[in-house]
């Protein structure tokens, strides 16, 4: 068994059955690709890579043969690659040039086929396959307006532009999990196509002093997940996110929140076609906010106010919402009607009912409350985040 087949689905089954070709390019970004051909196995991709010139100088073709666990094509023969891999009856699902340069960009643009990399990519273009580039180079090259023009062309044209992630004088290349995400994006169902959607999640934080606050174990993954499947499935992602504990994916568009009162002013600003709040919020906050860190050699008593809630707030400006609401203890039967009182008394679309005596740290025990009844979505987070994006078809 190939080293590649033992991480073959490691982490999902999400790619299975897709074979993506990835177009390593010569910049000095090449060697970020071995990290990110594994990363797509493990999500069940076949990886085949085809090399240009230049980048045969940046990596070595048999580590990248050991990481793909299929041969590398660093040439064009008699066997007509390009037109096996993307012509009539092709044999590969999408082309992803990683990493991109500016001059590959720009050839690509003007329909030039002097290579391994640009010939794929004259023929994935022109037989209408999924096809992205991630470009990588200094930023002042990524900005000169030959290329940019050139990106607008390819962007014009239909390709995805994956990045890049500008840090100072580099335009860098899109992290392994942007382009796991893109693929994926690109392969999979496209229902949210042109869908505006907020996911406002993590945990409120409301400050005692200085240095203690107010808050609750919420980990801020079931929104992740929910933003990340949202994105995959072709919508326009935004996300609001108070304190969590999970990384947060560098392609989503974030805003942070620390107090429900911080949350409030932002509701304004929601013009989105559906918003999902799965964030743990506090009912109550201190009346007033201790100025430095309290002396721990003797006890203080504090008065709690109310909040406002965030749902009917939501509910004025968006049409679609879901909200969820964690109970401890019950019955489904009883968990399912406390949803139902809140899906009612506020209007919402649906009200996910969640178990925190069950829930797992990537999986949950959750009833999907809406008009339509009331069904059991219990699974993986993934899998929930699925089932409450149907209804933002």
């Amino acid at each position: 068994m190939h080293p590649a087949e033992e991480i073959y689905c490691e982490k999902s089954s999400k790619l299975r059955g897709k074979t993506v070709v990835i177009g390593i390019t010569g910049s000095i970004a090449a060697t970020e690709c071995f990290s990110t051909i594994r990363e797509l196995i493990r999500h069940g991709a076949k990886v085949i890579v085809a090399m240009s010139e230049s980048a045969t100088k940046m990596v070595a073709p048999q580590a990248m043969e050991f990481a793909s666990g299929n041969p590398v094509i660093t040439e064009l023969t008699g066997n007509a690659e390009h037109v096996t891999l993307f012509g009539e009856g092709s044999e590969a699902d999408a082309l992803i040039i990683y990493p991109a340069t500016a001059n590959t960009i720009s050839k690509m643009a003007n329909g030039i086929d002097d290579g391994t990399v640009t010939s794929m990519a004259t023929v994935a273009i022109g037989h209408g396959l999924p096809v992205a580039v991630a470009p990588a180079m200094h930023d002042a090259m990524y900005r000169n307006p030959g290329v940019a023009k050139n990106v607008l062309t390819l962007r014009e044209w239909g390709v995805s532009v994956i990045g890049p992630n500008t840090d100072g004088p580099r335009a860098k290349v899109a992290s392994r999990e942007e382009v796991v995400a893109w693929v994926t994006r690109m392969l999979s169902k496209d229902d949210l196509v042109g869908k505006r959607i907020l996911v406002i999640g993590g945990r409120s934080e409301e400050p005692i002093d200085s240095m203690r606050i107010i808050t609750n174990r919420s980990t801020g993954l079931m929104s992740v997940r929910i933003a990340e499947r949202a994105f995959e499935r072709g919508a326009d992602v935004e996300l609001w996110m108070g304190g969590c504990s999970v990384p947060l994916p560098d392609y989503i568009d974030t805003k942070r929140f620390a107090k429900v009162s911080e949350l409030v002013s932002m509701v304004r600003a929601i013009d989105h076609d559906a918003v999902i709040v799965p964030a743990a919020l506090a009912d109550f906050t201190p009346g007033e906010e201790y100025a430095g860190k309290m002396s721990s050699d003797k006890g203080f008593s504090m008065k709690l106010v109310p909040v406002p809630k965030v749902l009917p707030l939501i509910k004025e400006r968006c049409g679609t919402v879901i909200g969820f609401k964690a109970e401890s203890g019950l019955t489904k039967k009883a968990l399912a009607a406390r949803a139902r009182e809140r899906l009612e008394a506020y209007g919402l679309t649906a009200v996910v009912a969640n178990d925190i005596d069950t829930a797992g740290k990537t999986s949950a025990s959750v009833i999907l409350v809406s008009a339509k009844g009331d069904k059991d979505i219990t699974g993986t987070k993934e899998s929930i985040a699925n089932s409450i994006l149907d209804l933002c078809t």
